[in-house]
């Protein structure tokens, strides 16, 4: 891809909206120091330096879309309670629609609280109540969704496996973007093991892949295009869900897709440091779910992509990034 066609993809892409529908969560990172163990117990004691807090999980999706897109309207679950108040603000400070959000007493706003010294995550504390699919909810999201889905480009569904995500909700939202011919991109999990038939596009890792396949990851080949087993996975999840593109994430192998009537397309990894792979998935099914709206190829779409997530792994934290980062990403190639 030549700086013209990058820069033309843009440009299109500033035009459109995509939908997001899944788990939302609040990510908050305490950021501190070490220098003594504890007296209490053989752990370290972090003096906090400073402490910040972004939208996650769906959200963090939503706010890769942002910098990109012209609207990014968000459908999940948030609790009635002081952490629901701070996501809704943050959201609306970067610009991202919450009118699809549910609001729902039974399912405390999901929160994960990172303690982070010397560029090191020392401990995870997570707030969360999985309560499992509810009639109401999924009700409520699902006429959110339908009142959404006719003035967007593309909708992508986030699975975290943490409840919103069921069935029903999901085959209603496949429904809606089928009758108004919008792409539809999937993020899945394996703990919510839902039928995915219907979709545009599966993006799962490598790991995720082999589960929902059934099989076992005898470990990477150096060559994804020379890996029978990850080959096998690729062509089995195809014909299991009559999938149209499926985009396996590698980690330092960059990423493999797979389209039907085409061979297996490799990427290589363009991240030159790696500081945090947390949200780069999240990164990989916002470019290109919002490429392929904008008119790239599936292939085209798969290079933004693994540019765009070689960016924010070497970030630190939950991180997106920005158009100007992607062009230099790209020019980096351009110039070698």
């Amino acid at each position: 891809m030549n700086s013209a066609r990058l820069q033309h993809l843009l440009e299109s892409a500033r035009a459109r909206r995509i939908l997001v529908v899944g788990d939302v969560m609040l990510d908050e990172f305490v950021w501190g120091r070490v220098s003594r163990i504890s007296p209490e117990a053989p752990v370290p004691v972090v003096e906090v330096q400073a402490e910040s807090s972004y939208p996650g999980g769906a959200a963090n999706v939503a706010r890769n879309l942002r910098p990109f897109c012209a609207e990014v309207p968000l459908c999940g679950i948030v609790g009635e309670d002081a952490f629901a108040e701070k996501l809704r603000g943050l959201l609306a400070e970067e610009g991202i629609g919450t009118e699809a959000l549910v609001s729902f007493a039974g399912a405390p706003t999901i929160v994960k609280t990172r303690i982070v010294a010397r560029q090191q995550q020392v401990v995870r504390v997570d707030r969360e109540k999985n309560c499992g699919p509810v009639a109401e909810v999924t009700a409520r999201a699902a006429a959110l969704a339908a009142a959404a889905i006719p003035s967007v480009d593309g909708v992508i569904l986030e699975d975290y496996g943490k409840g919103f995500l069921c069935q029903d909700l999901k085959d209603e939202v496949c429904r809606l973007a089928r009758a108004h011919g919008k792409f539809l991109a999937a993020d899945p999990n394996p703990g919510n093991p839902l039928d995915w038939s219907g979709v545009d596009l599966l993006k799962p890792n490598r790991s995720e892949a082999f589960a929902m396949a059934g099989s076992i990851d005898p470990g990477a080949a150096d060559d994804p295009l020379s890996d029978p087993p990850l080959l096998a996975v690729g062509g089995r999840l195809m014909e299991k869900w009559n999938l149209g593109g499926l985009l396996i994430t590698l980690g330092e192998h960059g990423m493999i897709l797979f389209e039907r009537g085409a061979a297996p397309y490799h990427t290589p990894t363009r991240a030159r440091e790696v500081f945090d792979v947390s949200g780069a998935g999240d990164t990989a099914i916002a470019l290109y779910t919002l490429s392929v709206c904008a008119g790239a190829s599936a292939r085209e779409a798969a290079e933004i992509s693994n540019h765009a997530s070689g960016v924010v792994v070497a970030k630190l934290g939950t991180a997106t990034l920005e158009p100007g980062e992607l062009v230099g990403s790209f020019a980096q190639d351009w110039d070698t």
